[in-house]
């Protein structure tokens, strides 16, 4: 008998051009949502083969995994249901790693957006130290964004029982972190850190400065967590102490410090450099949920990269958005309304699928471990990967948090003919917020009836807590029949930021008002084709066409007003236009910051968890109004609040309209001696080329790039130093014919220097002439980035020397500017020429990709 077997169905997949076509219609000619959707979100495997064509593929296949899940529950959602929802991104949108990883077999990977770690007992011994840089890394290679807070280390100077006799402190691990977050690829994205601490640490301050060293800590995002005390203390002028263990009653530790002059150290950093971030930790923890079962493992330790998730170590949380623009009705119009009923609708299948999110997370969790089981490491290596995924499982199943929130708040409101920023706005936004949150909670309690409660409810432990008291206050029934039923989910709500999926959404992005209704874009042409229009030409000679480009809504504004959106205008054409529009003076440059704090503040009463906003200041502004906005914003209820002023250093491409004048130049090209010191501090530069392991000494002056001398670390020919020596000097000596030489010097771990003499003689001569003339421009007061420019351009013979070339430029980046423009570059992700130098690495203003190295 012969047995027939079915032949295997291989899935169908598409070219990057057929997905490309089908999605630009899709997306209604939008070229850069399209080019998002592919690299970020649609199905595909390690070699690239992309198995979905446009996001209804994507949708179809998240529907039949949610529909898959509701089936194990009373009265099920079906598939069609489920589709109908998310489809065209206009109603529910599963955000990031849930769009990415749900369905995704291709891919074993979380589908949590956001994750906390930490030491119990709050160990700051090496062994703990290293536990969380492993598990930090391990997170991110699953996508996961990563926060933790370094407040239990013991501050710099005190005693340890080990060779070094004394503790280095908070920012030698701060620098370790950032290091190990800057070496994992997420996908052709960098991996995202938050780093915190108290402000009741001792060594806070030095954790404030940190990142005010250029090319420090790099990899990860800061911010203090400030108590209400220290807050008094500012508000008063009076002291404050800090201590270790922080907030002990019997500490080891403790100095009293003035708290205005921190605080003042806090503003200027944050006006000139947007960090660090301020956390408001004593309103975080009152107001949290889940801190009602502090006991139980759920002490809030620290935030997600963003700061919108506060969580408990080896907590992690999933995110989904209500797209705001789709429940006006008539929108742009005299009779356009907000819909609350198919909000209301809706916010309940929303929280019903993210319920279904976390079971789906599960399963995920469940194949990562199988998938440590399976590797051939010895146990002992794959011991720490394999108790953090147990962990948080524990976490996602005993707790079962979601983070349901909100884009296109200004777009609805735009919609509405309402300015974003006024007093009508505002109330409009809290009344948004307050229903989302009661009816979240309600569709909680509801699924618990069904699903049953989280596994540690408890309404005697929540009783008193704010959050829960507002809801009883505004909806006694809910509070009732949550009760007797419980609660499906620990904590339900936040507010983050949906970069990408506001590109595609076609929507304002998060809380935020409109960056900007209409910009101007470049695209490279050819001057000899027919009707072809150039309005630039660069310094390499490319010619270029201008073309406006409408933000979405704002274009559907204009064709519901009968204003062409195909036409050329001038500049003053499209300035008379916006003036018209329900965008105007409602930029993010142009709200009221008061009135945007004092929103997110009434906001935040309704949002159990946190909100991920930007206040947007112009460059003029003073240090005196970033210290008013902090206050303001801890006063109103803030859980949190970031100020960006715009040109400071980890931001925004200045106008190119900016011309430096005579004078400036001539400072630029004198700011360095013209005879070269005898001993320069210097940088260490560690990168990998291919598989080839380098290294960079950097001399400096003032902390900008004096010379460069860049070769081969690991073999015969090589230079070795520890990984751990990042500084030291170069040092210029004579040999005993009269030559130059130079030489490295760096100070070991216990404190004595070690010497290694002759860097010409280490590395290739071929590197050591180059670099003289290298070093040549730098000495000459050349920008770093038109440098960088120079090196890219050379056109050399030798493979080994373009190695070489690579790497200078490598470590040339970072110590350009960040905010500068990139010109004559595009972006490999959407050909946008909006790029600009970003923590050494190229940064997209228009779709966010980056590209290191």
């Amino acid at each position: 008998m012969q047995i027939q077997t079915q032949p295997i169905v291989k899935p169908k997949t598409y070219s990057q051009e057929d997905a490309f076509e089908a999605s630009v219609k899709y997306f209604n000619g939008d070229d850069l949502a399209a080019r998002v959707w592919i690299n970020k979100y649609a199905l595909k495997d390690s070699e690239g083969n992309l198995y979905e064509l446009t996001p209804n593929d994507m949708h179809r296949r998240i529907a039949k995994e949610i529909a898959r899940i509701e089936l194990r529950y009373p009265n099920p959602l079906s598939e069609d249901a489920i589709f109908d929802l998310i489809k065209d991104f206009k109603y529910i949108v599963p955000q990031g790693s849930p769009m990415a990883g749900i369905g995704n077999p291709y891919q074993i990977a979380s589908l949590s957006n956001c994750f906390v770690i930490g030491n119990e007992g709050n160990s700051d011994s090496y062994g703990g130290i290293m536990k969380i840089d492993q598990e930090q890394v391990q997170l991110m290679k699953r996508r996961g964004g990563v926060g933790h807070d370094l407040s239990h280390i013991r501050p710099k100077g005190s005693p340890v029982k080990n060779s070094a006799l004394t503790s280095t402190g908070i920012v030698p691990f701060m620098e370790r972190y950032s290091n190990s977050t800057r070496e994992v690829a997420q996908d052709g994205r960098r991996g995202a850190l938050m780093l915190s601490v108290s402000i009741n640490h001792p060594d806070s301050e030095d954790f404030i400065d940190a990142k005010l060293e250029q090319g420090k800590v790099t990899g990860a995002n800061v911010s203090v967590r400030i108590d209400d005390e220290f807050m008094k203390a500012v508000k008063t002028s009076s002291t404050y102490t800090q201590k270790y263990p922080i907030f002990s009653s019997n500490p080891k530790f403790s100095k009293t410090i003035e708290a205005n002059k921190l605080w003042k150290k806090i503003v200027h950093n944050a006006w000139k450099s947007a960090e660090p971030g301020i956390l408001f930790w004593d309103t975080i923890i009152n107001e949290s949920v889940p801190d009602c079962y502090a006991d139980l493992g759920y002490k809030t330790v620290s935030t997600n990269p963003c700061g919108e998730i506060p969580l408990c170590p080896y907590d992690s949380c999933r995110l989904l958005a209500m797209n705001l623009f789709s429940y006006v009705e008539n929108p742009f119009t005299d009779k356009a309304t907000f819909n609350f009923e198919l909000f209301k609708k809706h916010i309940h299948v929303a929280q019903r699928i993210m319920d279904d999110i976390i079971d789906l997370e599960l399963e995920k969790i469940d194949a990562i471990i199988a998938k440590i089981d399976a590797d051939p490491e010895l146990k002992e290596v794959k011991a720490t990967e394999r108790n953090l995924w147990l962990n948080i499982k524990t976490k996602a199943n005993e707790g079962r948090r979601t983070g349901i929130g909100i884009t296109a708040e200004g777009d609805m409101l735009a919609a509405l003919g309402i300015k974003y920023g006024s007093k009508e706005g505002n109330d409009f936004s809290v009344e948004v917020h307050k229903t989302l949150g009661i009816e979240a909670y309600r569709a909680s309690v509801y699924t618990a009836k069904d699903r049953g409660a989280f596994a540690i409810f408890d309404a005697e432990r929540e009783k008193n807590n704010p959050f829960i008291q507002r809801l009883k206050e505004a909806d006694d029934k809910l509070y009732y029949e949550m009760l007797e039923h419980g609660r499906r989910n620990i904590a339900l709500l936040t507010i983050a930021p949906t970069g990408t999926t506001s590109l595609m959404t076609q929507t304002s992005s998060g809380i935020e008002p409109v960056f900007m209704p209409v910009y101007k874009r470049r695209r490279k042409v050819n001057p000899n084709d027919k009707n072809v229009r150039v309005d630039f030409v660069d310094e390499v000679g490319d010619s270029w066409e201008e073309y406006v480009v409408f933000h979405h809504r704002f274009k559907q504004w204009m064709e519901v007003n009968g204003i062409a959106t195909d036409k050329n205008y001038t500049q003053e054409e499209l300035d008379k236009i916006v003036k018209k529009s329900p965008y105007y003076k409602a930029t993010s440059n142009d709200v009221d910051w008061m009135s945007k704090v004092s929103m997110q503040g009434a906001v935040q009463k309704w949002v159990d968890h946190s909100i991920s906003v930007t206040i947007n200041l112009p460059n003029n502004a003073t240090e005196e109004l970033v210290g008013k906005l902090y206050l303001e914003a801890w006063e109103a209820g803030c859980k949190g609040v970031t100020v960006y002023r715009d040109g400071s250093r980890s931001g925004v491409l200045i106008s190119n309209d900016e011309k430096k004048s005579e004078d400036d130049a001539q400072e630029m090209l004198t700011a360095f001696p013209t005879k070269r010191p005898q001993v320069l501090e210097a940088d260490v530069v560690r990168f990998q080329n291919n598989k080839e392991k380098w290294i960079a000494f950097i001399g400096l002056i003032d902390g900008k790039p004096y010379e460069v001398f860049t070769g081969l670390a690991d073999d015969e020919d090589g230079i070795l130093i520890p990984r751990w020596a990042n500084s030291g000097l170069i040092i210029k000596n004579r040999n005993e014919d009269g030559t130059s030489r130079y030489d490295f010097q760096y100070q070991n771990k216990r404190g004595y220097k070690t010497t290694i003499e002759g860097l010409s003689h280490k590395f290739n001569p071929e590197y050591w002439n180059y670099a003289k003339l290298i070093s040549s421009t730098l000495r000459h007061g050349m920008p770093i980035d038109k440098i960088v420019d120079l090196i890219n351009s050379l056109q050399l013979d030798s493979e080994s020397i373009n190695t070489w070339k690579n790497g200078v430029v490598r470590a040339l980046k970072r110590y350009v500017e960040d905010g500068t423009q990139a010109k004559g570059q595009t972006c490999t992700n959407c050909n946008s020429t909006s790029l600009i130098y970003q923590e050494g690495c190229l940064t997209c203003k228009d779709c966010g990709s980056s590209k290191c190295g």
